[in-house]
C-alpha cells in the first residue's frame, strides 16, 4: 500500500485544489459573469462530449491498464501501446464523416428545444475528441505508476485555464462565443501537454507487430466502451436530457447543484488514480490475499474520508446558498440525493477495478446496460414532470442500484466484501453527527456560520475516529502528524 498512500494523497489534495478552484469558477463567476442560458449552453456541451468519450476512445485507456502488465517482451510492450495510440481512431474517424454529412439532421435534433444549442453541436465532437485522448495519454503515464502530473492536468490545469478566461470575459476581453470556442481549446491544449509528458515518461516505439491475445485485447476494448458508456450515461445523461425536455438554464442551475456534492467524490477519483493499474496488476499475478486487503482498505479509508465531508456539504448547504444568486439555490434536494449516491460510489472501493480488470467484466456490463437505459427512461419520465428534481431522483437510483449489484456479483464470484465492523461504526458517527448539527446554525456571516461549524464538526468526528481506531491508515497519519 507504499505506493497507493503516497500518490493517492499527492493526488488527493491536487483534486482538491482543482475542486477548490472549480467551486470558485461554478458557484461565483460562472454564475455572476455570464447568462443562465450560456452556461447550461457550456455545461450542456461538456456534458454531452462526456458521455461520448467512452465510444471515441474506443476502450483504449481502459485496456491499456488492464493489458499492459501481462506484457513482458519489449517487442509486444512496444507493439501494444502503438495499437492502444491509433485503436480510438476507427471510430474518431468514421465518427466525424458521417457527422460532416449528416450534420443538419443531428444540430436540428439536438437543439429542437433550445435553438442556442446548433450554431455549437460541432465543439461536442471537438470535445469529445480531446477528453478521449486526454484519458489515452494519462493512462500511458498511469501504468509506468506516474499519475501525479496527469492527475494535476485532469483536475486543476482546466480549472485555471478556465478562471483566466472568465476574468477575460468579465473585463471584456472576449465575447460570451469566444469565450465558449476558448473554453474547448483549454481541453485540446490539455490533450497536448498530457501527449507530451506520457511520450516524456515512455518515449513510443512504433511497431505494428502481432500480439499473443490481440483477439482478448481488441474484444476487451470492444465491450469497455460499453462499461465506459453506461458509467458516463448515469453521470452525464441527466445534464443532456435536461437540455432536450426543458430550457436550458435549468442545466446551469442542476450543473451547480451537482458540483457541490461531486466533490464527495474526489477521495475515489484521487485514489483510483493508482489503484486501477494496482489492481490490474494483483489480479494478473493472481494475488489473492492483497487484492482482498486493497479491497477492505481502499473501501474503509474512501468511506470515511467521504464521509466527513458529505458531513461538511449537508451540514452546511443552507449557507452555502446564501452566498450564490438566488436563482440558483433551488438544487437542495438535487445536492442531498446526489451527495448520498456520491457517498455510495465511495464505499464501494475499488470494486470498479476488480471488476472490469477480471474475466467477469461481460457480465458486469450487461447489467450496466440494463441500468442505463433504466436511467434513460427515468430522465424521459421524470425530468418533464418534476424538472431538475426528476433528473436527480433518476441519478440517484440508478448509481445506488448499480453499486449495490456490483457488490453482489464481488462477493459472489470473488468471496470478498468491502465492508468490515468498523463500515458500521462509520456509518452510524456520520448519522449522529447529520442529525446532531443539521439544525444548529450560527447567527453570523454565511461564510464565518460555514467555517465554525466545519470546525466543530471536523473535531468531533476527527476524535472519534482517531480514539475508536476506525482505521490504521488514517490513525498512522494522525500519529504522524501528532508527533510533528
Amino acid at each position: 500500500m507504499g505506493v497507493v498512500k503516497n500518490q493517492s494523497f499527492k493526488n488527493t489534495i491536487t483534486t482538491y485544489l482543482g475542486f477548490g478552484i472549480g467551486a470558485i469558477n461554478t458557484l461565483f463567476l460562472y454564475t455572476n459573469f455570464m447568462s443562465e442560458m450560456h452556461y447550461g449552453l457550456i455545461t450542456y456541451i461538456l456534458s454531452t462530449a462526456n458521455v461520448m468519450m467512452p465510444l471515441l476512445a474506443f476502450g483504449a485507456h481502459n485496456t491499456l491498464v488492464k493489458f499492459y502488465s501481462s506484457y513482458r517482451s519489449r517487442n509486444n510492450v512496444n507493439s501494444f501501446l502503438t495499437y492502444m495510440l491509433f485503436l480510438p481512431l476507427l471510430v474518431i474517424i468514421p465518427l466525424g464523416l458521417i457527422g460532416q454529412l449528416c450534420f443538419e439532421i443531428i444540430s436540428n435534433y439536438l437543439s429542437k428545444e433550445n435553438a442556442i444549442i446548433k450554431d455549437y453541436v460541432w465543439l461536442i465532437y471537438v470535445a469529445a475528441i480531446a477528453f478521449s485522448y486526454f484519458e489515452v495519454f494519462y493512462a500511458w503515464t498511469k501504468v509506468q505508476m506516474k499519475s501525479v502530473f496527469g492527475n494535476f492536468m485532469k483536475e486543476v490545469f482546466h480549472r485555471v485555464g478556465i478562471m483566466i478566461l472568465l476574468a477575460c470575459l468579465y473585463f471584456k476581453l472576449l465575447t460570451i462565443e469566444q469565450f465558449i470556442y476558448a473554453v474547448v481549446g483549454v481541453y485540446l491544449l490539455r490533450m497536448v501537454i498530457m501527449k507530451l509528458y506520457a511520450f516524456f515518461v515512455r518515449r513510443p516505439v512504433f511497431r505494428f507487430g502481432r500480439l499473443p491475445n490481440m483477439g482478448s485485447m481488441l474484444k476487451y476494448s470492444a465491450l469497455i466502451i460499453i462499461a465506459g458508456s453506461v458509467a458516463n450515461i448515469i453521470l452525464e445523461i441527466d445534464k443532456f436530457m435536461i437540455g432536450q425536455f426543458i430550457e436550458i438554464e435549468k442545466v446551469a442551475y442542476y450543473g451547480v447543484a451537482i458540483y457541490i456534492a461531486t466533490v464527495i467524490g474526489v477521495p475515489a477519483r484521487s485514489m483510483h488514480q493508482i489503484t486501477y493499474p494496482l489492481t490490474a496488476k494483483l489480479l494478473n499475478e493472481n494475488a489473492e490475499t492483497e487484492l482482498r486487503t486493497l479491497y477492505k482498505k481502499s473501501s474503509l479509508n474512501l468511506f470515511i474520508i467521504s464521509g466527513f465531508i458529505f458531513l461538511l456539504i449537508i451540514l452546511n448547504i443552507n449557507q452555502l446558498y446564501l452566498l450564490i444568486p438566488d436563482k440558483y439555490t433551488g438544487g437542495l434536494f438535487v445536492v442531498f440525493l446526489i451527495s448520498i449516491a456520491k457517498l455510495s460510489d465511495n464505499i464501494i472501493g475499488n470494486n470498479n477495478a476488480i471488476l472490469f480488470n477480471s474475466d467477469y467484466y461481460r457480465v458486469v456490463l450487461a447489467l450496466g446496460v440494463l441500468l442505463a437505459i433504466m436511467t434513460v427512461v427515468f430522465n424521459a419520465l421524470l425530468i418533464p414532470e418534476y424538472g431538475i428534481d426528476g433528473a436527480a431522483i433518476a441519478t440517484f437510483a440508478s448509481i445506488v442500484i448499480y453499486n449495490i449489484a456490483k457488490v453482489i456479483f464481488v462477493q459472489y464470484k470473488f468471496k470478498m466484501s468491502p465492508f468490515t465492523i468498523n463500515t458500521g461504526k462509520t456509518f452510524v458517527l456520520i448519522v449522529v453527527l447529520a442529525l446532531v448539527f443539521y439544525f444548529w446554525e450560527f447567527s453570523f456571516h454565511p461564510i464565518i456560520n460555514i467555517g465554525l461549524k466545519s470546525i466543530l464538526v471536523g473535531l468531533c468526528y476527527a476524535v472519534v475516529v482517531y480514539t475508536l481506531n476506525f482505521s490504521e491508515d488514517i490513525t498512522a497519519i494522525f500519529n504522524r502528524f501528532l508527533k510533528k
